[in-house]
This record gives C-alpha cells, sequence and structure tokens, in this order.
C-alpha cells in the first residue's frame, strides 16, 4: 500500500474513533465538516490530534480550504 494511502487510512481511522462513527462510512473523498458534522473547532480538534499523532506541524496556510480527507492526508503525507 502506497505511503499516502497508508496516511489517508489512518486519518479515517483517527477521524472516526474522535467523532465516533463507524470507519466504514467515511472516505477520502468526503468532506470531513459535512461527514462528521463538525464545526471549525472540532475540525482544528482533530488537527491537533493528527499533528501529535503524526509528530509533525501544520501550519494554517497549507489547510486554508482543505475540507476532504484525501487532500488532508496528501498536506499530512508532504510533512512525513
Amino acid at each position: 500500500m502506497p505511503a499516502q494511502e497508508e496516511t489517508l487510512n489512518r486519518i479515517l481511522q483517527l477521524a472516526a474513533e474522535r467523532f465516533q462513527i463507524p470507519r466504514g462510512q467515511l472516505s477520502g473523498d468526503d468532506d470531513f465538516f459535512e461527514k462528521l458534522g463538525i464545526n471549525s473547532l472540532q475540525a482544528l480538534d482533530l488537527l491537533t490530534q493528527l499533528e501529535n499523532h503524526f509528530s509533525i506541524e501544520l501550519p494554517d496556510y497549507e489547510l486554508q480550504g482543505v475540507t476532504d480527507f484525501r487532500t488532508l492526508a496528501e498536506r499530512v503525507d508532504s510533512r512525513l
């Protein structure tokens, strides 16, 4: 499995656990605001969890306009 797909799968798993949604209901192309039913503050909480999990820092400018899991995985992967 390519590294980016592994990153995506881990992000989906973390989001599912954090927001108590079955992992099978999430896919890479989902808008995480809509699918998780979260607001921007909850999205920041998720991003902080991802930064801690992957031991990276995601600058705000890289995340502006990002709303789907696949693009989020690309941004995380670029920092690994």
